[in-house]
């Protein structure tokens, strides 16, 4: 059945939250129960941070390109966070959070870094887990961003391989917003719209559709648009604040974590 798409965009700018299926949370503030469990058919991965090690390409890029090696080279993994401070409406490592080196690191890591950009290997167990939700009758399809959509989309299928060939690759281009503000208000609003275009393009409903996302602020789009959203902290990542986590339907620390919520907290 075809979704009227007019009626969802429609509330989307009424109403922030279109539905109400986000229960446990809703009604735990008032001390209630509810033990109606949503309809999850559809994933939507985001894959650097939660499917892939994002942050080991970010620790050689530092430690090994030419232009860096050299102050970098004594940097222990676990300081990570202190070379690249945590913006805190990403709660995740950014290159652009940098507070005086951001663009240079992002221009250089997107254009100047060779293979390193490339190496971002899968976290422990993704395979197994998304094998397993495709056996299952997950449809499943990954949100992800870059500077150049083909060679990201490209990248993202060599990384899952073809054991997860079944997985559908979708990719935000955000060129302009990386030159103009580093991942802010315009990659927000480039991130909502190709949410919805994917939502469209796949015919899939937002209350039966989740978005698993390490960035706190895509995680916050998603509820925006109506979907359900877990935030997955597989890499190095800030803790969300209470405030903002109590929208969210959970959080966990990798795939495999979500995949048991996944199947004792909702239905299919």
């Amino acid at each position: 059945m075809e979704i009227d798409w007019k009626i969802y965009e429609l509330k989307l700018y009424i109403k922030p939250k279109i539905w109400d299926n986000k229960s446990v949370i809703l009604t735990k503030k008032k001390g209630k129960k509810n033990m109606t469990k949503p309809v999850i058919k559809n994933i939507m991965w985001d894959v650097d941070g939660v499917l892939a090690n994002l942050d080991h390409a970010y620790y050689r890029f530092l430690t090994e390109h030419k232009n860096y090696k050299d102050e970098y080279k004594d940097l222990k993994w676990e300081d990570l966070p202190n070379a690249l401070p945590i913006d805190p409406k990403f709660g995740s490592l950014e290159l652009t959070s940098h507070p005086t080196k951001g663009k240079e690191f992002n221009h250089d890591f997107c254009h100047n870094s060779g293979e390193i950009y490339f190496d971002r290997p899968l976290y422990p167990n993704v395979v197994e887990v998304l094998k397993e939700l495709d056996k299952k009758g997950y449809m499943q399809l990954t949100m992800s961003s870059g500077f150049n959509a083909e060679i990201k989309r490209k990248m993202i299928a060599d990384t899952l391989g073809d054991e997860l060939s079944f997985v559908n690759i979708e990719v935000v281009e955000h060129q302009k917003s990386t030159k103009d503000a580093g991942h802010g208000k315009a990659m927000v609003g480039e991130k909502e719209q190709r949410i919805i275009e994917c939502l469209k393009k796949y015919n899939l409903k937002p209350e039966e559709t989740i978005l698993v996302d390490d960035r706190i602020f895509n995680c916050q789009t998603a509820v925006k648009v109506g979907m359900h959203t877990v935030r997955c902290r597989s890499g190095l990542t800030t803790d969300t604040p209470d405030e903002v986590k109590a929208t969210f339907d959970a959080e966990v620390k990798n795939v495999a974590e979500f995949k048991d919520w996944l199947l004792n907290n909702t239905t299919f």
